[in-house]
């Protein structure tokens, strides 16, 4: 039932003022026009609403009718929402093609999940059990890899009365609860939740465990927990949408969620392309099995942008309270606060930096805080985590602009990418001396015992070694090679091994484009035993020129393309190789 009408008066690009609109609330969803585009009241003044429209308003006009429909901007949860692909404002686009082809038509109202399919439910719930709000009710075999655990909806208390198994659509009741003042609710497999308010949880918790990406630069020296949040800042051409596809396919998160927040359409093309083809490693089967896809191209209404994160974040939080860990990308946030300042100019408010709104930060932060690790609602509590990962597009690369050093203020993770890397071809090219994360001392406990003891002192070796070859180099410049020492010349040569054979990884190679844990471990190892036993050559009077020029450092070199069951005995046997090599070398009493 509509709550109230009024009429267009003014049209600005995606806003339309609207009069006659005093019964109307801020947030309400409204269409606009006999069309029916969707639109979402952002400002009140009086009678009159400021309307921003998630379609294509051209050829509207003042007079026009606009009708509230009372409920807040929401999406729609329940089975069906694994390996669906939405625009910004939860509508599917394989069923807006379908229905109308390729292009999409303006006034489309397409249910987010299918009202006609069947699912089959087993409850986990019996008729005479209490039921609070969080409670498992049963699930449903959502996917070959996923099952959807049926939620019983916030605010709900009482006594079950009725619950069925059965094959039923999303809108079927399969049970019923009474409350305590004797009136019964029908239960269905449908919930709605407004997309601006988080959803409820018991607590939050300490984020405790890494999120392991198998990308080496990450995982060893800028890690970032579970239920973390991460920005990936970076100029056009270096590889922040390669790298935001390598963390979806690997990183040991059971949901992603995906946004595709204004990036070129091609980019996008190739996600919806390449993630139906890709064989998840953890299950076999293909990524889109436990993936949920949000499309909002740069082509399409420049207002969806602004709710699409907001749509990917609700839907995440609503995987993460049956328990998962889900891990929310979204590529790009500065378009996301692109079209937060084209919406704030047409509104004449008071800009802030490059013309961003003032709120940006608020409203940035009130994005990523929803992340974290917490304990769910119901009677039996679960743990489950939201990691949020968030692509930065800086103009030319400048993280000086508004939204970096805003988002900056927020994360805890930084992957500083360098388009002097990129045009080295050294992908992925995050910057190991800008970039930086805050999790190390949390996650440094697991790490030393769940993969050795010496992790944490193996990263900051390496990192030092790195910093070391920073300051080198620039000696070098000045005075050149053969003015530094053997053993500085040791350290440069053996920085050059960490950057080539460690730090870069190749995300199309077959095996490269993954490594564990442990194997990220052997492979350290490895490098510094290499630097270990070339020092104790130098201090006999080995020569440098001869150390590095060892036949073994090959090896070294291709270990990241050994399959993980045999990287042991390769490690045993190339340490062995080194350790000999090393010996062997000619000192200066041979000669």
């Amino acid at each position: 039932m509509s709550k109230s009408a009024g009429f267009i008066k003014k049209v600005s690009g995606p806003l339309v003022i609207a009069t006659g609109m005093r019964d109307a609330d801020m947030f309400d969803v409204v269409r606009v026009s006999k069309e029916g585009l969707v639109g979402e009241i952002i400002e009140m003044h009086e009678d009159e609403a400021s309307v921003q429209v998630y379609e294509e308003t051209s050829g509207l006009g003042p007079g026009e009718e606009v009708v509230t429909t009372g409920n807040p901007l929401s999406v729609e949860l329940g089975p069906g929402l694994i390996g669906s692909i939405y625009d910004g404002i939860q509508r599917p686009l394989d069923l807006i093609k379908k229905m109308t082809g390729t292009n999409l038509q303006r006034g489309i109202d397409i249910p987010a999940l299918n009202r006609d399919k069947k699912w089959k439910f087993e409850p986990a719930m019996q008729a005479g059990d209490a039921v609070i709000e969080g409670d498992v009710l049963g699930t449903v075999q959502e996917s070959d890899v996923v099952v959807h655990k049926v939620l019983a909806p916030p605010g709900t208390q009482g006594e079950l009365t009725a619950l069925s198994a059965g094959e039923f659509t999303v809108l079927d009741v399969i049970g019923k609860v009474k409350g305590a003042d004797g009136n019964e609710t029908e239960l269905t497999m449908l919930q709605r939740w407004p997309v601006r308010r988080g959803r409820p949880y018991k607590k939050k918790l300490p984020p405790t465990e890494p999120l392991i990406t198998g990308q080496r630069v990450v995982d060893t020296l800028f890690p970032i927990a579970m239920g973390g949040v991460a920005a990936v800042p970076g100029p056009f051409g270096s590889g922040k949408t390669v790298v935001q596809h390598q963390f979806a396919k690997w990183m040991n998160a059971e949901i992603i969620v995906y946004i595709g927040c204004g990036e070129r359409g091609n980019e996008m093309t190739d996600v919806l392309n390449e993630f139906p083809e890709i064989k998840d490693p953890k299950t076999g089967k293909t990524l889109m099995e436990r993936t949920v896809l949000i499309a909002n191209t740069s082509d399409m209404p420049v207002a969806a942008r602004e709710a699409s994160v907001y749509t990917g974040v609700t839907i995440a939080e609503y995987f993460r309270d049956m328990g998962y860990s889900v891990a929310l990308l979204a590529d790009s946030t500065s378009r996301w606060a692109e079209a937060l300042r084209e919406m704030s100019g047409r509104l004449e408010e008071m800009p802030g930096e490059e013309g961003y709104p003032a709120y940006l930060g608020s409203r940035l932060a009130s994005f990523y805080e929803r992340a974290g690790v917490v304990e769910t609602l119901g009677k039996e509590s679960r743990q489950g985590a939201l990691s949020i990962i968030g692509a930065v597009s800086p103009p030319g690369g400048d993280i000086s602009e508004p939204v970096s050093q805003a988002t900056l203020r927020i994360v805890k993770v930084f992957w500083g990418l360098d388009s002097g890397l990129a045009y080295r071809r050294h992908f992925p090219a995050i910057n190991w001396l800008t970039s930086y994360s805050l999790y190390l001392d949390t996650l440094e406990g697991w790490l030393n015992d769940n993969v050795s003891a010496d992790w944490g002192q193996l990263r900051q070796r390496v990192m030092r070694l790195l910093q070391e070859e920073a300051e080198l180099d620039e000696i070098v410049k000045l005075v050149g090679m053969d003015a530094l020492s053997a053993a500085d010349r040791l350290k440069l040569e053996v920085a050059r091994s960490i950057r080539e054979d460690y730090l870069h990884q190749d995300a199309f190679h077959e095996v490269d484009t993954y490594s564990s844990l442990v194997k990220q471990h052997y492979m350290l190892r490895l490098i510094l035993a290499y630097y270990d036993l070339g020092a104790k050559a130098l201090e006999r009077g080995a020569d440098i020129d001869e150390l590095s020029s060892l036949a073994v450092r090959e090896r070294i070199g291709r270990i990241k393309y050994v399959q993980e069951n045999d990287v042991p005995g390769e490690y045993d046997s190339i340490y062995a190789e080194t350790e000999q090599a090393a010996a062997g070398l000619r000192t200066e009493e041979d000669v």
